[in-house]
């Protein structure tokens, strides 16, 4: 069943011409993702598709089939004046809201009592006790729990994760999402991977996590010079098949170059007397040469060999640091001593004290009780989730000479600032835009640039890739792994996290920080079967509600089979996480190709999935051992 046809859609922003006659067909539960570089046109056809905007061209038709009901997930949703969250993720429409919106007011003003049991009593006449467990339950996984708070005294964040919340309780047919995982932590992140990939949603979103796209997606397609090409399969599946065109168009090219040349060297030896004939062979050189010349992919990099500067002794030490606002504690009593070319990862759910942390090894904080010394030597590069406040009427190659006109570089050379816009992505052309034509991404990529042009050598990342498209990420993630300096990162993003940093500072809530040495991957793998053990414990206890109760110790019920088929197990999970631990090496590796790549990344979602079969197996078998 067909939800949406687009034929020969086009779009444009004054001489900017973001799509030309775009064909695209989207089916009931085919899961798409969009790829694209920042301000290519990414959340412009979003929109078009969500009957936000109009397209253009003279015979565009978008066709959306009647009766479906779109879930539509904006990058900076808008909400009505004054309404609170509760409210806000609240369809008025649907005939149950207005009961469980009763009951909640009732419940968070219980000294009604009267209220309260007209509201219970009508939450029994609608049988309405299961949307309103739903929406409590949706809300509170998405850390919204003061029901009551005006949307507008939120967060950016916040707002977001409350729209989402709204889209996830209509249960719309088609979701159409713009980076739906900015501003969660990595729970909600899962969780949210794991509900869209039940079979009966239809998707289309851009997003940069690469995890999420090869969990959930079936389809990548990729909008680049105006026009979209489809990739059947998975993210993974999606670089292989690209790897292999553009090996493909190379070849291409390098064989029309020479037929060309042929072409050329006839076209200058051409008599004049042959006017016509020849001008309609110089017409036709030029046709072909144009079309040639469009297949020949300029690779673009952000290959930077900035100065190193240089980094002594002494680092940052953190000497028994504690950290407090108000009854809510951050950090209690943390001790640590960063070495050279250290890569940290800091993970917590939000407001469990990160950033505190940043602005506490930077000296923008004083921490309560202990002391932070910096050493002599040590630069800050500090990329801020806020962003940095760039003048609107500047233009952006202005922005950058305003900070520096050249940047040096190893062995006595320089770039100029440029040449430093161009290796970020920023054409000559786009390097004349004002500040205020920039795209969201355009904005974060070119304030990247600022810090980075200043020579860190202790490089502080705060949730650097929100709004980053795919591609810059792969090329920043090519940058930072040959960074000299120490470099410390606080994201969502799993893959940017497995792929740059050694060991992990764990926020655990109440001030306790954990130092945990290895992966992302590995954090979270521990995490699941800390999670399946507690269960199998818990499964297997007396009676709840803390009645005491004698817990009989019975013999094991495992026959031989089944004690060999744990041994066997054990193996099987110590060779699997051995080959999990080779993989997540190479992706380090700085040769590492994209058609690799590709092999690797959908070796390793199998590798998972199969970890995940085997160790729920053995605790099962553990549990009756």
């Amino acid at each position: 069943m067909n939800f949406l046809t687009l034929d020969n859609v086009s779009k444009s922003y004054g001489e900017k011409l973001l799509f030309q006659n775009i064909s695209l067909h989207i089916d009931k539960g085919q899961k798409i993702g969009l790829i694209a570089k920042n301000g290519t046109g990414k959340s412009t056809l979003m929109r078009v598709i969500a009957g936000k905007e109009g397209s253009e061209g003279e015979n565009a038709k978008i066709i959306i089939r009647k009766g479906i009901h779109i879930g539509w997930l904006d990058q900076e949703p808008i909400f009505p004046a004054g309404i609170d969250v509760l409210g806000a993720v609240l369809d008025p429409s649907n005939p149950l809201v207005r009961v469980v919106q009763r009951y909640e007011k009732a419940l968070l003003h219980h000294e009604n009592s009267d209220e309260l049991t007209e509201a219970i009593a009508e939450m029994d006449q609608q049988n309405a006790w299961t949307f309103e467990a739903k929406v409590k339950e949706t809300l509170t996984r998405f850390r919204m729990t003061d029901f009551e708070q005006k949307v507008s005294s939120l967060s950016g964040g916040q707002q977001k994760r409350v729209a989402l919340v709204k889209i996830i309780l209509e249960e719309p047919d088609f979701l159409i999402l713009d980076e739906p995982t900015n501003h969660l932590d990595v729970e909600m992140i899962e969780w949210l991977e794991e509900y869209l990939q039940q079979p009966g949603i239809t998707l289309f979103m851009v997003t940069h996590d690469r995890y999420f796209l090869e969990n959930v997606c079936d389809s990548i397609i990729e909008l680049e010079g105006g026009q979209l090409r489809r990739y059947s399969g998975s993210y993974s599946d999606y670089l292989e098949k690209k790897a292999l065109r553009e090996e493909n168009e190379a070849t291409t090219y390098d064989r029309q170059n020479k037929l060309l040349k042929n072409e050329l060297d006839w076209v200058r030896k051409s008599p004049q007397a042959r006017t016509t004939k020849a001008k309609a062979r110089v017409d036709a050189y030029f046709n072909r040469k144009e079309v040639n010349d469009s297949l020949k992919k300029v690779k673009d990099e952000m290959s930077l060999s900035i100065k190193e500067t240089w980094l002594g002794g002494k680092i940052v030490e953190l000497h028994n640091i504690s950290k407090s606002f108000g009854d809510k504690k951050l950090i209690e009593h943390f001790s640590y001593k960063f070495k050279r070319k250290e890569r940290v990862g800091i993970v917590g759910q939000n407001g469990s004290g990160k950033s505190t942390f940043l602005q506490l090894i930077t000296q923008v904080l004083s921490p309560d009780t202990g002391k932070v010394v910096v050493g002599d030597t040590v630069t800050f590069g500090h990329y801020r989730q806020e962003g940095l406040n760039l003048k609107e009427d500047r233009r952006v190659i202005d922005a950058v000479r305003d900070i520096a006109d050249y940047i040096p570089l190893d062995k006595g050379k320089e770039l100029s600032a440029a040449q430093l816009l161009e290796r970020f992505l920023f054409s000559r052309s786009q390097q004349q835009v004002y500040v205020s034509q920039l795209s969201g991404g355009e904005r974060r990529r070119l304030y990247l640039l600022t810090v980075l042009m200043k020579n860190p050598n202790f490089l502080i990342l705060d949730e650097p890739t929100n709004d980053l498209d795919v591609l810059t990420l792969q090329v920043l993630e090519d940058f930072l792994e040959d960074y000299p300096g120490c470099l410390v990162v606080v994201t969502h993003d799993r893959y940017f996290m497995d792929r740059l940093v050694d060991h992990l500072f764990v926020f655990e809530g109440d001030g306790q920080i954990k130092d945990f040495n290895g992966s992302y991957a590995e954090y979270r793998a521990g995490k699941r079967i800390e999670r399946q053990t507690a269960d199998a414990v818990s499964n297997s206890t007396g009676p709840a509600n803390g009645q005491q109760s004698t817990v009989n110790i019975q013999p094991s019920t495992l026959t031989n089979t089944e004690r060999n088929e744990m041994k066997k197990l054990d193996k099987e999970v110590a060779t699997l996480e051995n080959r999990k631990k080779q993989i997540l090496e190479r992706f380090n590796a700085v040769d590492l190709g994209a058609e690799e790549a590709g092999k690797l990344s959908a070796e390793l979602g199998k590798l998972q999935e199969s970890l995940d079969v085997k160790e729920m197996r053995w605790l099962e078998l553990a549990e009756r051992g």
